[in-house]
């Protein structure tokens, strides 16, 4: 046992409320540092990503591209392939493959790692005092990591109708025949291609002028194509009105539409969780999209001692960005000496289609928004020898750089396993290397990776000293 407050509670160095991403670095990194810390999770560990969020969903989506691979099997030189599936066995392997990942986020192996684990659903009551199911807990700093859940429009007959989101979407036993995905962002273009390379017909509906509306024309036209060319319906400008039954209605350019569907999947973005935590009773401050306005250093503005990261905070949802918060969160509670300010600088992003769409830095359309002078250089991957290969060889790399300069300001690239190719302009990029560095590293061949090294090579051809080089034929003439 440790030390107590003179009213008999529990004390502790950092108490975490919430066991996702965030949570569960945010003790580690607290238990690492010998750190008395209590772990608060109310449902399940792991939170979104394990559950309903990143695991499932790329495990349904390498199911839907296994079976899409044998629908066409002319692509790789076989004239048919004889293949069954039940769809229920596809969703039965997403939740074995949750229960295979599901120990590395257990409370058994925080608690051997050295963190004291709860569960219930925690309340801060007073500055330093957290009541879980009505057991009192103290602790010198709190991190609230409570996550977020999926945001579901005020539609008129939403409330009665048996709809689906990413938290009961892996519940589904049978294939819905006719599916209707709303929303046109990451999360609502990989289910919409699942399904329907499974064997769903899918429309589905943004109301915005395209799906991937964050992504460089370019980028978002080529997915749109590819999803049109596997039968997915799209209907963008259009407007979700009400739900009738098993129909929802919609407003667009040529009027009023009522769509009949099997299932609905609502995915049109994610509100953090809040309520219910005592926050707005200790005064914190909220962002306009009501996450938890914090500092540089993950600190909420009103209590020093009181820490938000991951989804609850902003200003991404993404797993990788929770956890990068986690640790400042952990670091600036825990080392009293130094106080670190989170960097956002380098923070890649996959939207894990087919094919995948990886992005770090600036794209043209948030370049244009900063007000920066920049260059465009593209490789097309039609030319890649492994790319051809694989019969992949669909998609680009695209790079922005300063006029005249390697620096790389950002990079996307739409092809296969693009979210592994990534990493290695992320790379450059946080030890501020440019495309001459690319340029001269050795891929191996035949490679993906080499595209890179080819983008670099693009963006030398168009930057290359005419000067000199028209000097140095001259000297070589000379020579003769």
């Amino acid at each position: 046992m440790g030390k107590k407050t003179k009213d008999g509670l529990e004390k502790y160095n950092l108490i975490v409320i919430g066991g996702g991403s965030a949570g569960l670095v945010s003790s580690y990194i607290a238990a690492q540092l010998k750190a008395r810390v209590c772990l608060i999770e109310k449902h399940k560990m792991g939170g979104d990503c394990l559950n309903y969020g990143c695991v499932p969903s790329k495990a349904i989506l390498s199911s839907a591209k296994y079976v899409h691979s044998l629908k066409n099997p002319n692509k790789y030189g076989i004239k048919s392939v004889d293949f069954d599936f039940q769809f229920s066995d596809v969703m039965d392997r997403v939740h074995s493959i949750i229960k295979k990942i599901e120990p590395h986020d257990s409370m058994e192996r925080y608690r051997s790692l050295g963190v004291e684990c709860m569960q219930g659903t925690a309340k801060i009551v007073s500055p330093h005092v957290v009541e879980v199911d009505g057991k009192r807990i103290w602790g010198k700093n709190i991190i609230i990591a409570s996550g977020a859940s999926p945001f579901v429009p005020p539609l008129k007959g939403i409330a009665d109708a048996k709809y689906r989101t990413s938290e009961n979407l892996w519940d589904l036993k049978e294939l819905p025949k006719k599916l209707i995905v709303l929303g046109g962002g990451p999360i609502g273009c990989e289910m919409s291609q699942a399904f329907q390379r499974l064997g769903s017909q899918v429309t589905q509906i943004e109301m915005m002028p395209r799906i991937l509306g964050r992504e460089d024309d370019d980028v978002a036209e080529f997915m749109i194509d590819k999803f049109k060319g596997e039968g997915i319906e799209i209907l963008s400008n259009t407007k979700a009105t009400e739900v009738d039954g098993k129909t929802l209605k919609v407003e667009t350019a040529e009027g009023v539409k009522s769509i009949p569907f099997d299932e609905l999947l609502v995915a049109v973005g994610r509100k953090p969780n809040t309520a219910g935590m005592g926050l707005e009773e200790l005064g914190l401050e909220f962002n306009r999209n009501g996450t938890i306005k914090v500092d540089s250093y993950m600190r909420t503005t009103k209590y020093k001692h009181i820490f938000a990261c991951g989804d609850v905070a902003g200003p991404y949802q993404f797993t990788h960005t929770a956890s990068h918060q986690a640790w400042y969160c952990a670091v600036n509670a825990l080392v009293p000496l130094w106080k670190y300010k989170a960097n956002y600088d380098v923070i890649p992003w996959v939207t894990f289609t087919d094919p995948e769409v990886a992005q770090v830095g600036h794209n043209e359309a948030s370049a244009k928004k900063a007000g920066l002078e920049y260059d465009v250089t593209k490789y097309e991957l039609g030319g890649l020898d492994r790319a051809i290969t694989e019969s992949s060889n669909q998609g680009f790399v695209k790079v922005l750089t300063p006029k005249g300069k390697d620096k790389i300001l950002g990079a996307t690239i739409v092809g296969p396993y693009a979210g592994e190719l990534l990493t290695e302009f992320v790379t450059a990029m946080k030890a501020k290397q440019g495309l001459g560095s690319i340029l001269g590293t050795i891929h191996s061949y035949p490679t993906l990776s080499e595209a890179n090294k080819f983008a670099a090579g693009n963006w030398k051809k168009a930057n290359k000293p005419e000067g000199i080089l028209k000097w140095v034929e001259k000297m070589h003439r000379m020579r003769l």
